[in-house]
């Protein structure tokens, strides 16, 4: 090996990596101390480093952990400290479909109520990361964003872009070289330069001023103006994203909570047209499933009356209202199948004779045939003329019809894409039902063909359809029943209906059948309010649908709703003495037992007033055991008493006029309790009929109840059958919730006893049941538990953080509220695989995090509840436990205790050192544990948090993780029945994590990140307080 050089031996052979070490190693206190180095004299010649070491890059955390920062650490603070300015806690509101809130009328409002309408009104509170664009987990070329950037731009083509690729490459290139161009017709440069004799070229122009003198920095100016000439002004964005299954976690932002829509139906009713035209008809429309034997849809009610034939209802139909003349409606079918059903069902005013004697003239007469039997037609308008005068506020069932929802649909997506409008006519002939149904467009056969399966069912993207339906069928007395709908319906399918030996009525209803667009205009919602995009009122409107989904659908309560459908079904008189055939039932419902107190809270149907007092049900003609197929709907008031009930009064009508005959006569009466135990009653009711007029005081009784002195329909046996069904934000008809929310509520409000179904609970027993009915919870149906979601999580974890006080004792419940959501979140992870992300994140609980959560506290002046509390006025503690019992607190107990073991004796010196003592202790028992805390005043929930003075005060004090009850702990204590104070929710989150074991340890575990996002979203509000007031 040759020698080196002399000058070559002087230089050193430290690297770069040896130097880092070394300085490193020799000053290791704050980097303003690397000023006064002078580097150049400190690299000494004879390193003490070997060359063979790696020397690995400094770990700046732990560098920062090892060496605390001075006051001032020069310029580069920003960059080892927190920035400031990252967080932001932004209160955005919610996006409200209708003109007007949905919130209740009441003023007055029990607890769970307005803890309900609270939680669907309150703004969304969202925690925003100014910064976190510029870390790894965000990626801003999103395929949006390219297409975004990529408007306007021109498209660049180049030469070689444009070359033939193959075996005829070269052949090409050969026959361009014996072709005789001109040099103007071929751009210059690159390949295309070589195949022309340069000699014959034509130079390029000049380039202007190219030997001149100018000074270098009137050049690098020039170059710097052209460079930003006509430059995108986000240049390297446009280079594509990278591949997202790299292995770099991205989390999604979830979608908002809203409310949920099925796939969309928009029906227009054009035009109802018979043979003859001699009264009024009435129609109707819903949606059936027949495989599930549901009906997945409310009514819809539309009049397409002739002016002339509505006059002659005028003595008995008040003006009608601008929502009752609707003719089109949006359903929603949440999972559309091939056996879906659209019914159509009439109407007729009341007269004398059964349906077929009705149904007669509109089968024989014809239209063709009106002067021949002008004379007969006249005779029958008269008659029906004198119906409508006397019996015009009673109806009688008269024919009905179906169409196969799915046969349209594919018959219309299966035709050319140019087409804009089909007509599907079921033919004009009077031939059977089987040569009817053969001439529509689709038959059965190519039906099978072009759909399999519910997959095939897509109602979005179909071509709008003109159905024209020529058939109806003559409504049966005695079956009028849905489960005598669901066997026609499914005979309908079969090859050999039944339905064809049926004579037909003949008419012609055209009806409009095309997806719902995303945003109609002067649309109402099913209770009647009007959607945004409503520029005039006295529009005729389109009525949004209420969908009864034929399964659960698991999407959280967002909007208030509180409906009540009543159907009538059945009536046995049958050993009823006396005359009563022609049955009428009129509902009513009742907030008290006068007459007078009937509410105007039924729907109407079509062409009348918007709300009632009353409603009948259809008459069958000389019946005394009839059928009923009616839907009442009721807007059931926010806050119920033990005096609302529905009353049901029986009435025989009069269709012949006689002399000393009043047109109604009342023939029995029957009514149900709104409130059984303080729930809401529901279901299916086998109703014993009274024959006399309910006694004082019946409305907060059972009908079963044998009253004396009462007779009774079949000695006091069940004859009325009806079925009532709720819809509602509110009540969420579990008995395990509601007894949750009753207990929590009356707790709050500091009301005992309570009513609890067959239980009356003093406050000395109600730690037990409270514990009890924490429990119990993970016993509820999943279905009720989604819808109520927002606010069970709401109340689970202000029991965390805010124990109550009962008896004058602090009840630690935080350990069971723990448990119940760890079991209520793994139940949704497990049963609703098909709302996970990329990360198998539950897409509710996400959003829940994201948009509904918020640091439980409440107004300290308000009696009423807090939008993230159980109610009451109460103090919020931010800051941490507190390590002074209050003199103003009576308890009965002699020792502090922690508020997750009560074998720990003294109240701990910080956090840390209770964690470390409840993980060394053994025997843990969590029955009867609590802590009291203490802290200041807070903002208000659902505000943007400002500083003030005595927040200020309370954030000075973080650092020493002190503070202390208010004065008037004392007497919150005796309203609220609950401790002033909270404790930091993220340290007993963690606290309560910790010490729990079993099944509960494993299903938190499963679900961790729910709680680390919920310690992530509090600590991030309590930085941004901090931050606020350094």
């Amino acid at each position: 090996m040759a020698e080196r050089r002399a000058f070559a031996q002087k230089i050193s052979r430290t690297v770069a990596a040896e130097v880092r070490k070394q300085i490193s190693g020799q000053y290791s206190g704050s980097p303003q101390l690397l000023k006064n180095l002078n580097i150049v004299g400190s690299i000494s010649h004879h390193t003490t480093v070997p060359l063979t070491e790696a020397v690995d890059p400094v770990d700046l955390e732990e560098y920062l952990v090892t060496h605390p920062l001075a006051v001032d650490s020069g310029p580069l603070r920003d960059l080892i400290e927190f920035p400031p300015d990252d967080i932001e806690v932004v209160y955005s509101p919610r996006d409200c479909r209708t003109l007007v809130s949905a919130v209740p009328e009441e003023s007055e409002m029990d607890p769970h109520v307005r803890d309900c309408i609270r939680s669907y009104t309150e703004d969304w509170a969202v925690v925003i990361r100014k910064y976190h664009k510029l870390g790894t987990g965000f990626n801003p070329n999103t395929l949006d964003k390219q297409k975004e950037r990529q408007k306007g731009l021109p498209k660049q083509v180049f030469e070689s872009d444009e070359a033939p690729d193959g075996n005829n490459y070269q052949d090409e290139q050969d026959d361009l070289k014996r072709r005789s161009m001109s040099i103007d017709d071929t751009p210059r440069g690159s390949w295309a330069c070589s195949i022309f004799d340069l000699k014959n070229s034509l130079p390029d122009a000049l380039l202007p001023n190219l030997l001149d003198r100018t000074p270098n920095e009137e050049i690098d100016r020039q170059n710097d103006d052209q460079r930003k000439s006509n430059r995108h002004k986000e240049l390297f964005g446009l280079h594509p994203s990278p591949d997202e299954e790299e292995p770099i976690e991205r989390l999604s932002v979830p979608d908002v909570p809203k409310e949920h829509f099925g796939q969309r139906l928009l029906v227009k009713c054009l035009s109802l047209k018979f043979e003859i035209e001699i009264e009024p008809i009435f129609a109707s429309l819903a949606l059936y499933d027949v495989k599930e034997k549901k009906k997945i849809s409310e009514n819809f009610y539309f009049d397409l009356n002739s002016e002339q034939m509505k006059g002659l209802l005028r003595p008995h139909v008040p003006p009608a209202a601008i929502t009752t003349l609707a003719r089109s409606a949006i359903f929603s079918i949440t999972y559309p199948s091939q056996d879906v059903f659209l019914v159509i069902k009439l109407e007729k005013v009341l007269q004398q004779g059964d349906i077929g004697e009705c149904a007669e003239p509109y089968m024989i007469f014809k239209e063709a045939d009106a002067t021949k039997n002008k004379e007969k037609l006249e005779k029958l308008k008269s008659q029906a003329d004198q119906f409508c005068q006397r019996l015009g506020k009673y109806r009688m069932p008269f024919a009905w019809t179906a169409i196969h929802l799915m046969n349209i649909v594919s018959s219309a997506g299966s035709l050319e894409r140019d087409s804009t409008e089909v007509e599907i006519s079921t033919g004009e002939r009077k031939g059977s039902w089987s040569e009817r149904r053969n001439s529509s467009i689709v038959g059965r056969r190519s039906l099978e063909r072009t759909t399999s399966g519910d997959d095939a069912c897509n109602l979005t993207s179909f071509r709008p359809a003109t159905l024209t339906v020529t058939n109806f069928f003559k409504q049966e007395g005695d079956r009028l029943s849905d489960e005598d709908l669901y066997k026609f319906l499914a005979d309908m399918r079969r090859p050999s209906s039944v339905l064809r030996r049926l004579r037909p009525i003949t008419a012609q209803l055209k009806i409009d059948i095309s997806p719902a667009p995303e945003n109609p205009h002067y649309c109402l919602t099913p209770e009647l309010l009007q959607v945004k995009l409503y520029p005039d009122s006295r529009v005729r409107p389109t009525r949004e649908i209420l969908e009864f989904p034929a399964r659960d659908v698991y999407v959280p309560n967002t909007t208030y709703r509180n409906l009540l459908y009543i159907y009538p079904q059945s009536l046995n008189f049958a050993n009823r003495q006396g005359s009563a055939r022609n049955i009428t039932v009129k509902v009513q419902f009742m907030y008290g037992e006068d007459p007078s107190n009937a509410m105007p809270v039924i729907f109407g149907k079509s062409s009348c007033s918007e709300f009632s007092k009353e409603a009948y049900t259809a008459v069958v003609y000389h019946n005394r055991s009839p059928d009923f197929h009616e839907e009442i709907k009721v807007k059931l008031p926010a806050t119920l008493t033990d005096h609302h009930h529905l009353l049901f009064t029986f009435y025989h009508v009069s269709c012949q006029q006689k002399q000393n005959t009043p047109l109604e006569t009342p023939v029995g009466y029957t009514w149900i309790p709104m409130l059984q135990n303080g729930r809401l009653k529901t279901g299916q009711f086998c109703l014993p009929v009274s024959l006399e007029k309910p006694p004082q005081a019946y409305s907060v009784l059972s009908p079963e109840v044998p009253l004396p002195g009462m007779k009774w329909v079949d000695n006091h046996k069940g004859v009325f059958n009806v079925e009532v069904v709720a819809v509602s934000s509110i009540h969420t008809q579990d008995p395990y919730l509601d007894k949750f929310f009753a207990l929590v509520n009356a707790l709050d409000e500091h009301m005992f006893p309570v009513r609890i179904g067959d239980m009356r609970i003093m406050e000395n027993n109600l730690e037990n049941e409270l514990k009890s009915s924490i429990s119990a919870l993970n016993s509820s149906q999943l279905e009720p538990v989604v819808r109520f979601l927002h606010l069970l999580l709401d109340k689970l974890i202000l029991l965390v953080v805010r124990p109550p006080v009962i008896a004058g004792q602090i009840v630690n419940l935080g350990q069971a509220s723990f448990e119940a959501m760890a079991s209520i979140i793994n139940r949704l992870h497990k049963n609703l695989e098909g709302n996970h992300d990329q990360h198998g994140r539950n897409s509710l609980l996400a959003s829940y995090i994201y948009y509904v959560f918020r640091l439980p506290h409440t107004y300290s002046n308000s009696p009423s509840p807090g939008p993230g509390g159980l109610g009451g006025s109460v103090h919020y503690a931010t800051m941490a436990r507190s390590a002074v019992r209050p003199a103003s607190l009576n308890l009965n107990r002699s020792r502090s205790l922690s508020n997750s073991n009560p074998d720990i004796s003294g109240t701990p010196t910080s956090p840390d050192d209770e964690v470390r003592s409840i993980i060394g202790s053994k025997g843990l028992d969590r029955s009867n544990s609590w802590v009291n805390t203490g802290g200041p005043k807070a903002v208000p929930w659902g505000s943007n948090p400002s500083p003030s003075a005595e927040s200020t005060q309370a954030m000075d004090r973080s650092c020493n993780r002190m503070s202390s009850h208010t004065e008037t702990s004392s007497f919150l204590q005796t309203l609220t029945g609950r401790l002033p104070t909270k404790k930091l929710f993220h340290e007993e989150l963690a606290l309560q994590w910790v010490v729990c074991s079993g099944g509960v340890r494993e299903s938190a575990l499963q679900q961790a990140w729910f709680f680390f996002e919920l310690m992530d979203f509090t600590c991030a509000s309590k930085t941004k307080l901090h931050l606020l007031h350094l």
